[in-house]
């Protein structure tokens, strides 16, 4: 079987386990969010931390339930990196330095899972199990319920509440992340990845050395890292290490995880709003640039010339020979594409242009299907513009599922849209001209600055991943890039909440016959054309100086 059709027919199995799953999970998660039934065990947590899950809160009040508990995680994660050295199951690891320790906490509590040490030889079995792995859920929840939020923001009129953040926090964690990643976990130790708090040993003898390893709760920490598109891994090689990702079929179900709530979250938003058709219309978006990009990534990385990329069926310089191109390139295109940044293969080893997708599927606000909770209310806020675009083309005040897109909704749109990419781009040239940040690259020319611009790419969109060949572990972008993840993961959801409250005040507009269909095919071709667009315009020139410059020169 040649190298391509391999990774065609992985492809369409792939699409094939997301649709079977798609209506169930979809459904499934409407009905937790709609519910008002209480399990036993969230009514002990809603006690525990002094919370009333009945009490309805407008958008302020929401808002300051996501930002309070989130500074709190920062600070116990902050606090458990700096302690490790007095805790048990530290592997005799010492306490993290308070820079990196900062970035790691603003890292995983802001769901990009950036990480700029070796997780194997730096984190004991505390700090991956009681802070990181609890972040991965923890953060995971907030972002579906910042989502569940908006859409109720569309679903309800004459009120600005928008359900209580507590009780969509716990449900989110109890109800969905934790049976899913329950379920993986053993699959994935089925599969052979590692599950256990062993110490350090040694596993050889290698040119005179001892190679060492130490274990960990690896399957489970992989689960949740994938289903809840966090991404941080165990080991610093990620889902390329076999301890993580073990065989070809749990790398397939390691794409599938990461990609299977974001895609059901637009049933979800169907089921909410009251039609399913509109739902479709944001999966097929996301679907069309999702796989837009996979055929585009396929086609650089195998259409290559001479005996070398022949051989090898591609452009293998790092990438897994378990995996090969096309399974590697489906990985990285998902990856970037929603807010995991999980990696099993070298991003820097990319062709030119092969990076330049990684990182375009970064700056398009990682929406297709995104992160999850953020890929959807993302989504929304695109459709909310290109609606407006519509409305300006016919000379219509803009209506989107029954809501009128006036001054106030488009700003608080606008002001989304432009937080992400002002972030980016000022770190980006902030870092290429002062001196000290340029020593952290390991290439000169065009691809060094596409690590730089890859960095700050993926720490503003809460990605995560990178292209690893910069030294990122300094004081400067420790710093630098943990105030982009903050930035690009809080203030966002300000301005998606803020529209919540001003759309759930707002009373229903009847459809007529100037209404925009925004449940047809053509709704979908624009909402596409405006996203392309609007990321073309903002990065094209900083995409131009790095990845198309490197692409058109090799």
């Amino acid at each position: 079987m040649s190298p391509v059709l391999a990774g065609v027919l992985q492809l369409l199995a792939l699409i094939a386990a997301l649709a079977l799953a798609y209506v169930p999970l979809g459904d499934y998660m409407a009905k937790v969010y709609s519910s008002d039934q209480h399990w036993r065990v969230e009514k002990w947590i809603y006690k525990g931390i002094g919370a009333n899950p009945n009490t309805e809160m407008r958008w302020p009040a929401y808002l300051r339930g996501v930002l309070a508990f989130s500074a709190v995680g920062v600070l116990f994660l902050y606090l458990l990196q700096r302690l490790q050295g007095h805790l048990p199951g530290s592997l005799g690891f010492a306490a993290i330095d308070p820079d990196q320790a900062f970035n790691t906490a603003a890292s995983f509590v802001s769901n990009t899972n950036w990480q700029s040490y070796y997780g194997e030889q730096a984190m004991g079995h505390v700090v991956q199990t009681g802070g990181l792995a609890v972040q991965n859920f923890v953060s995971a929840a907030v972002g579906i319920a910042v989502a569940v939020a908006l859409v109720r923001g569309f679903s309800r009129s004459r009120t600005g509440e928008l359900g209580n953040f507590w009780a969509d926090l716990v449900r989110g964690t109890i109800r969905i992340l934790l049976p899913l990643s329950v379920v993986a976990a053993i699959v994935l130790v089925a599969c052979g990845a590692i599950q256990n708090f062993s110490g350090i040993h040694s596993v050889g003898q290698f040119m005179g050395g001892s190679q060492q390893w130490n274990g960990g709760a690896v399957a489970s920490q992989e689960a949740i890292k994938e289903i809840g598109t966090n991404g941080g891994g165990y080991f610093n090689a990620n889902s390329a290490h076999p301890f993580e990702n073990p065989t070809p079929f749990s790398n397939l179900f390691e794409i599938f995880l990461l990609l299977v709530i974001p895609f059901a979250l637009t049933r979800t938003f169907g089921r909410m709003v009251g039609s399913l058709k509109q739902g479709y219309a944001i999966l097929a978006t996301m679907a069309t640039i999702w796989l837009g990009f996979i055929a585009l990534m396929m086609w650089t990385e195998f259409a290559h010339h001479g005996p070398a990329f022949r051989i090898a069926g591609g452009a293998m310089e790092g990438k897994e020979n378990r995996f090969g191109v096309g399974a590697s390139s489906i990985f990285a295109v998902s990856t970037t594409l929603t807010s995991t940044g999980a990696v099993n293969s070298f991003h820097s080893s990319f062709t030119g242009l092969g990076g330049g997708i990684t990182i375009l599927g970064m700056q398009l606000g990682e929406i297709a299907p995104g992160g999850t909770g953020s890929g959807l209310y993302g989504m929304l806020i695109m459709a909310i513009i290109a609606v407006f675009i519509a409305g300006l083309m016919v000379g219509r005040t803009p209506e989107y599922l029954g809501k009128k897109i006036g001054t106030r909704e488009i700003k608080f749109a606008a002001c989304y849209i432009l937080i992400t990419p002002a972030l980016v781009l000022v770190f980006t040239a902030a870092a290429m001209a002062l001196p000290t940040p340029g020593h952290s690259m390991t290439n000169s020319g065009a691809h060094g600055f596409s690590e730089i611009l890859y960095a700050y790419s993926s720490g503003a969109n809460n990605n995560g991943s990178a292209f690893a060949g910069l030294n990122a572990d300094t004081q400067w972008f420790n710093s630098t890039i943990g105030i982009a993840m903050l930035l690009g993961r809080f203030l966002p959801m300000v301005f998606v909440l803020a529209l919540a409250g001003s759309l759930a005040e707002q009373k229903p507009v009847p459809a007529t016959a100037g209404t925009l269909r925004t449940e047809k095919p053509l709704f979908t071709g624009l909402l596409v054309g405006a996203i392309l667009i609007i990321t073309g315009l903002t990065y094209f020139p900083a995409l131009a100086l790095g990845p198309l410059a490197e692409g058109l020169a090799s």
